[in-house]
This record gives C-alpha cells, sequence and structure tokens, in this order.
C-alpha cells in the first residue's frame, strides 16, 4: 500500500475510533463528582484492536474534538475547560493508557490473556492520571481524592477491560483475516 493511501486509511481509522469513543462517553452512570462512562472502555477497544501509535492518536483526535467545543465528553460536554477541570485528567490518561495497552500487546501477544493485563494496566494509568487532576483542581485531600476518583471506578473498570480484553481480541483477529489491519504487528 503506497504511503498516502496508508495515511488516508489510517486517519480514517482514528477519526472512527474518536467516534467510537464520544459515542460510548454517553452511555454514563452519574456519580457525585466523576460519572462512570463508557469512555474507558472504548480506550481498552481502541489500543486493543489498533495498537499503540494509531490508538493514542485516535484519543488525542477524541480530546481535540471535545477541546474546540464539540460536545463528545460525558454528559455530552465539550470544551477547553473540561480538560482542565475537575475531570480532564482522566481524558489525558486515555492518550497515555491507550498508548501503553498498544504497546503491551505488540511486545507480547495479542490473547485476551494479555489484553486483560493491557487493559487493567491502562485502566490504573486513567485513574491515576485523574484523581491527580480531581485532587489539585479541587484542592482535595489525597483520601477524598481516591474515594471520590479511584474506589468508585475499581469494579466496573475491572470489568470494562475484561470487555475491552475479549471484545478487542475477537475484532482484532477478524480483522487479520480479513487482511484489513493497519498496524504491522500481527494477530
Amino acid at each position: 500500500m503506497n504511503r498516502n493511501k496508508y495515511n488516508l486509511r489510517s486517519m480514517i481509522v482514528c477519526s472512527m475510533f474518536a467516534a467510537v469513543t464520544a459515542v460510548l462517553a454517553q452511555i454514563e452512570i452519574p456519580l457525585p463528582l466523576v460519572p462512570i462512562s463508557g469512555q474507558t472502555l472504548a480506550v481498552g477497544l481502541t489500543s486493543t484492536i489498533i495498537g499503540s501509535r494509531l490508538g493514542a492518536i485516535a484519543m488525542m483526535c477524541y480530546a481535540a474534538i471535545g477541546a474546540v467545543g464539540a460536545p463528545v465528553f460525558a454528559g455530552f460536554s465539550g470544551g477547553l475547560h473540561v480538560l482542565l477541570g475537575p475531570t480532564g485528567g482522566y481524558i489525558f490518561g486515555f492518550i497515555i493508557a491507550a498508548y501503553v495497552i498498544g504497546y503491551i500487546l505488540e511486545k507480547s501477544s495479542y490473547t485476551v490473556k494479555m489484553a486483560m493485563l493491557a487493559n487493567t494496566i491502562g485502566m490504573v494509568i486513567i485513574l491515576l492520571c485523574g484523581t491527580l487532576q480531581l485532587k489539585f483542581v479541587l484542592d482535595l485531600s489525597w483520601s477524598v481524592a481516591l474515594v471520590s476518583g479511584v474506589y468508585p471506578f475499581i469494579v466496573v473498570g475491572l470489568i470494562k477491560a475484561f470487555l475491552a480484553s475479549w471484545i478487542g481480541i475477537v475484532v482484532r483477529k477478524r480483522l487479520d483475516q480479513a487482511n484489513v489491519l493497519l498496524t504491522q504487528h500481527r494477530v
């Protein structure tokens, strides 16, 4: 495939996964400070399916689209104030987590077991980034930040990590069988 065609396909794939993230962001369970949403499931799916580089780019696109005001974040919110506000750290964490999840899979194997490990590490990264910003923006104590930004998300985060791993590996294998994966790392 020539370089221009590959670049166009990469942009389309990243845009599609940014859109999937925007859609899953609207599935939410409201909590006092930080809602539970489908965004982290989208991060895991994205990086499990398309890898570290494209996964991180897709999450950067998602963050950029939201930063300019498109209502793609949880609760149909958008704007730079969301990224700089109490929950913005989670969105920045999506970029790092997407890269790390994809990188772990690229350096090991595309199995549900390895994807579960990678997605669990990604969940921890997202929770740490989110809790750090939550703590400092709202001037919370560490204990309150952890109670608000980590503890309510552990069980549901593990469930989403499993779903992202299982669904992501199945989809990735099907895309590999159809010979349409953009990455050079085969299943």
